[in-house]
C-alpha cells in the first residue's frame, strides 16, 4: 500500500536524532529551565520579555520598525515591520503569561495556636490537595501609599526560608477521606504557615492597648518591615502570590523531560519569544501578544477581552500605514493562539480518546476547536487555514499533531483563540503537549519544545 494514503505520526526524537539537532535541543532546554526558574508570576515574565527585547534593539514605543508596548507590567504587544504592508496581513502569535496559583488575601495575616498564618484565595483551576505540605515561595509586588513599588521574593534563594500549607495526618483523616475530592479540601483552609517565633515589641502608638502581649504575627510583620520597609496596611495595595519554591528541573534518567511550575502557558511565551527573535526580516508584519488573566476567563484590562490589542494595532497602523483600514488589516491576519495541550497520560488513558489525543514527543499540537460538550464556547478553525499551516510546516520539516481535549462530554476548556477570532482573522490553538497540567510541577518533552520553536518560527516567517 502507498504509505502516503495513511497518516503515520513520527517521533520528534527520530526526526531530530542528528547531533546538531540534539545540541540545539539541549541548548534550548537549558535556556527554558532558566526562564521557568526566574519567571513565576506574570510581572516577572513580562519583565524578562522586556529585557530580551531591549537587548535585541526593540524600541519601547509603537511606531519603530521593531517595537513593543507593555501595560500594567502584565501584558505586552510586540511588533516587527514586514516587507509587505499591514493591509496585506500579519502573523500573530498569542500566549498567556498568567498561571494557576494561590494568592494572599488583601488582609491576610493572623495568628492562631502560636503560629503566624496568612489567608489565601486561589487563582485559576488548581487541584487544592496538590499544594499541601510542599515548599512554597512568596512572589509579588507591594505598592506603598506614596506610590513606591516594592518587589517581594521569599523562598527562592538557598538561604531563604520557604513557606507551606499544612495537611491533616492520615491517622485523623478518615472522615475527610470519605468525601469527594472537591469537598475534602476546603479553600478557606489553604492558609500559609508564615512563622512561629514571638515578638515582644509593640508599636509606640498602641500605648498599653496590647498590654505588651508577645505576638507571632508581629514577628512576621517585623521581618517584612526589616527586609522590605513595608507595614501591614501596605498589603491592602499588594499582589502577593504563593507559588512552588525551587528551580525547574530535568526529569527522567535521560533528562528528556522538563519539569517545573507554570509551563501552561509560559512554555509558549518562552518559545514564541525565542522564535520571534530568530525570525527577522519577514515578508508580513509579525505581532506577538502575551496576555494576562487567561486562567480566569481573560477578564480585566490586561486580559484578552480588553481592548489593549486593538489600541496597539490602531497606533501601529497610524505609524506604518496611515491609510489602511483597521477592519481590513484585522481580517487579513493569521494567528496562532499558542496554548499547551493535555498529553495523554499512561495512568489515565480512559480520560482521552486515543485517536484524537496529543502524545508526548510527537511535536506541537493543533486543537481545531475548543469548548465543551457540543463545542460550546469554541473557536473552530477553518479548514483552509489548517491546510495552509500543514503545508508550511511540512515543507519546513516541522513535526506536528492534531488532537482535541479529552473524551467528548468528559470536560473541556477554552483559550484566547475566540477573542482573537472576533476580529475576523484566521486563528487556531497550537502548542506543546503537557503532562500534569495545572499542577505545581508540569512536564514537557525537550523534543516537543524544540519542535514547537521551529513551528512558531516557520509560521512567523511565512
Amino acid at each position: 500500500m502507498n504509505k502516503q494514503l495513511e497518516h503515520e505520526p513520527k517521533s520528534c526524537w527520530e526526526i531530530f536524532k542528528d547531533e546538531e539537532h540534539q545540541q540545539g535541543m539541549d541548548d534550548l532546554a537549558a535556556r527554558y529551565i532558566d526562564f521557568l526558574t526566574r519567571c513565576k508570576t506574570e510581572r516577572e515574565t513580562i519583565k524578562y520579555v522586556e529585557e530580551k527585547l531591549k537587548e535585541a534593539g526593540f524600541a519601547d514605543y509603537i511606531g519603530a520598525d521593531q517595537c513593543f508596548r507593555s501595560f500594567r507590567d502584565k501584558t505586552i504587544f510586540i511588533a516587527r515591520k514586514g516587507k509587505k504592508p499591514l493591509s496585506q496581513g500579519f502573523r500573530l502569535v498569542g500566549a498567556h503569561a498568567d498561571t494557576p496559583r494561590i494568592d494572599l488575601k488583601q488582609h491576610p495575616l493572623y495568628e492562631d495556636l502560636g503560629m503566624s498564618m496568612a489567608k489565601t484565595h486561589y487563582y485559576g483551576g488548581i487541584r487544592k490537595y496538590q499544594w499541601l505540605a510542599r515548599p512554597l515561595s512568596l512572589h509579588g509586588v507591594v505598592v506603598k501609599a506614596d506610590g513606591t513599588k516594592v518587589d517581594v521574593v521569599i523562598g527562592e534563594d538557598a538561604d531563604d526560608p520557604v513557606l507551606s500549607i499544612l495537611d491533616l495526618l492520615p491517622h485523623l483523616a478518615h472522615k475527610q477521606m470519605t468525601k469527594n475530592v472537591s469537598d475534602a479540601f476546603e479553600a478557606e483552609k489553604l492558609n500559609i504557615l508564615m512563622g512561629h517565633s514571638l515578638s515582644f515589641s509593640k508599636d509606640e502608638e498602641d500605648g498599653e492597648k496590647d498590654n505588651g502581649k508577645p505576638s507571632v504575627k508581629r514577628k512576621v510583620l517585623e521581618l517584612l518591615n526589616e527586609k522590605y520597609d513595608i507595614v501591614e496596611e501596605d498589603l491592602f495595595s499588594a499582589e502577593m502570590h504563593i507559588v512552588p519554591a525551587g528551580p525547574a528541573r530535568y526529569v527522567g534518567l535521560d533528562k528528556s523531560i522538563v519539569g517545573g511550575y507554570g509551563q501552561d502557558d509560559r512554555s509558549c511565551v518562552f518559545l514564541a519569544l525565542e522564535a520571534f527573535l530568530n525570525a527577522p526580516e519577514p515578508e508580513h508584519a509579525q505581532i506577538v501578544l502575551f496576555y494576562d488573566k487567561e486562567e480566569i476567563g481573560s477578564e480585566g484590562s490586561t486580559g484578552a477581552k480588553s481592548l489593549f490589542f486593538e489600541y496597539c494595532l490602531e497606533d501601529l497602523i497610524e505609524a506604518w500605514e496611515p491609510n489602511a483600514k483597521m477592519s481590513r488589516v484585522m481580517m487579513a491576519g493569521k494567528a496562532l493562539s499558542t496554548d499547551v495541550h493535555a498529553a495523554i497520560d499512561p495512568d489515565y488513558q480512559d480520560a482521552h480518546e486515543k485517536l484524537n489525543s496529543a502524545y508526548l514527543g510527537y511535536g506541537p499540537c493543533f486543537c481545531k476547536f475548543t469548548g465543551h460538550r457540543g463545542k460550546v464556547g469554541a473557536n473552530d478553525a477553518h479548514p483552509e487555514f489548517v491546510a495552509w499551516l500543514r503545508n508550511i510546516l511540512n515543507e519546513a520539516g516541522a513535526p506536528w499533531q492534531m488532537a482535541e481535549l479529552g473524551r467528548v462530554d468528559l470536560g473541556g476548556g477554552g483559550t484566547v483563540a475566540k477573542f482573537l477570532a472576533l476580529y475576523g482573522m484566521d486563528v487556531i490553538d497550537f502548542g506543546p503537549p503537557v503532562l500534569s497540567m495545572h499542577s505545581p510541577f508540569e512536564l514537557t518533552s525537550k523534543a516537543d519544545l524544540y519542535a514547537t520553536e521551529l513551528a512558531f518560527r516557520t509560521f512567523l516567517k511565512n
